[in-house]
Formats: structure tokens, C-alpha cells, sequence
């Protein structure tokens, strides 16, 4: 393996050191690799920082929401970007798939509203009210009335949000299916982490032309000029992590 000056500069600092001597036998190709991205971690993380405490002071108020197919890993992807801010000024909320009759006489969005953003705050929400339009339909969770409603009035919704000063950011997470293979494997797997897994997870294969159906039909529809869709395509988790983060940076115009 042919090593430049900035390889080197990068294999010969704190961070390198660290990744260069994590493994008994030294693998150059993944140290430098896991450094690279300790690098950039850490200059996107502390851009957030600053960020935040711009929204602060000028009392802004931001959204975004977090959707992507099965094994997405939308949940670790927001803590990674929240791992450094100010857990006083944020919040990270979670929309479970509707499986109750307990909101079915509300209007669908009444759930949303009561957690909007306060002047100064940031809300993730990890799902949001797109589950109606992704995960509901799909697993027979809503009727077709409910959801032809919900997609008859989520446009407005957005744009009342959007009208009412908050920033809403929607970002979809898509993987392949060889991935989505590969991450429930590793999860069930695990003794630590799979208890994770859903019953939507375990379906995930047989439903997964579905799910593109009901993706395409939402991209189509709600993604509009004051509420676009973020699509982010990549297998890897960091690098998942790190472009989210940067379209976080790069909408908000914080000095």
C-alpha cells in the first residue's frame, strides 16, 4: 500500500496512533480508513456545536425527520449526530407504527403538534407522521381512507410548519437489499443488540418491493419546493452519518 505525506501525517497523529494499534496485526488500510472518519466525525460534530448554538441564541426552531427502509439504522445515526450538543436543547422523539385505536378519532397530525419545536430547540423525530405513508400501508396498519386522507393533507401540514419559521429537514435513508440482509443477520446475531428487532423487520424481505411502491408514490407527492425529500443512498453507516450531518450544516445559515 503506497502512503502520501497527508496518509502518513494522519497515521502518525493521536487519532492514527489509536486506530494503527487497535488490532494485534496492523491492518494500514483500515487504520487509515477509521481515522479518516474519526477526522471527519469530529469536524462535523463540532460544526454542529456551533450550529446549535446559533439556533439558540437566535431562537430558531428546526425538524427533521428520519425515515429509510427496515435496518435503516435511523435511531444510532441520530445519537452519533447529537452525541456532542446540548441535550437541553434538543429533543429526539419517536412515532411507533400506529397499532391502536387510541388516535383514530383525532386528526392524525393533533399527536404532532403538541411536540413542535420551542423557539431555540431542535426536534429529531426517529419515524414521523410519514409512517402513514410508508410502514402503516404496507403492514395493513391503516385503511385505505386513512391513507388517501393522510396523503391529501400532508403538503399543508409542511407548509404551515415551514410558514410558522421551522426549519424542516426530511431525510430518507435507502440501503440495498444485500445490506438490509447483512445488517438484521448481524443484528439477530448479536446477544447485545438484537433485541432490536420487530416483526416488521423479519417481513422486511418479502415486503420489500412493496415498500419501494409505497417510497416511490411518497417521493412523488410530498416532495415539494418548501419540504424536499433528502435521500441518502450509501451501505456504509458512517458515511450514512456523516453526509446527513453536512446537509444539516449546509441548510442552516448559522455564522
Amino acid at each position: 500500500m503506497e502512503l502520501t505525506k497527508e496518509d502518513l501525517k494522519i497515521l502518525n497523529s493521536k487519532i492514527g496512533l489509536k486506530h494503527l494499534l487497535a488490532d494485534k496485526i496492523i491492518n494500514l488500510e483500515k487504520a487509515l480508513k477509521d481515522a479518516r472518519y474519526e477526522l471527519a466525525l469530529r469536524e462535523v460534530q463540532a460544526e454542529l456545536v456551533k450550529m446549535q448554538l446559533w439556533l439558540i441564541a437566535q431562537g430558531k426552531k428546526m425538524m427533521v425527520l428520519f425515515h429509510g427502509g427496515d435496518s435503516s439504522e435511523k435511531s444510532g445515526l441520530i445519537r452519533k449526530i447529537l452525541s456532542h450538543n446540548n441535550p437541553r436543547h434538543y429533543r429526539v422523539e419517536v412515532n411507533l407504527p400506529h397499532e391502536s385505536a387510541e388516535f383514530d378519532q383525532d386528526w392524525y397530525f393533533k399527536q404532532f403538534v403538541a411536540k413542535l419545536p420551542q423557539p431555540g430547540e431542535m426536534v429529531f423525530w426517529d419515524r414521523s407522521w410519514y409512517n402513514r405513508a410508508l410502514i402503516e400501508p404496507v403492514h395493513g396498519l391503516c385503511s385505505k381512507e386513512e391513507y388517501d386522507l393522510f396523503m391529501g393533507q400532508v403538503n399543508d401540514f409542511e407548509r404551515m410548519l415551514v410558514e410558522s419559521d421551522i426549519q424542516l429537514i426530511k431525510f430518507y435513508f435507502t440501503i440495498s437489499k444485500k445490506e438490509q440482509d447483512r445488517r438484521i443477520k448481524e443484528v439477530k446475531s448479536s446477544p447485545l443488540s438484537k433485541w432490536k428487532m420487530t416483526p416488521y423487520d423479519e417481513k422486511s424481505k418479502e415486503l420489500w418491493d412493496k415498500y419501494q411502491d409505497y417510497k416511490n408514490v411518497m417521493f412523488e407527492k410530498t416532495n415539494t419546493a418548501i419540504a424536499p425529500w433528502i435521500e441518502i443512498q450509501k451501505d456504509h453507516k458512517e458515511e450514512e452519518m456523516i453526509e446527513a450531518a453536512k446537509h444539516i450544516l449546509n441548510l442552516i445559515p448559522y455564522q
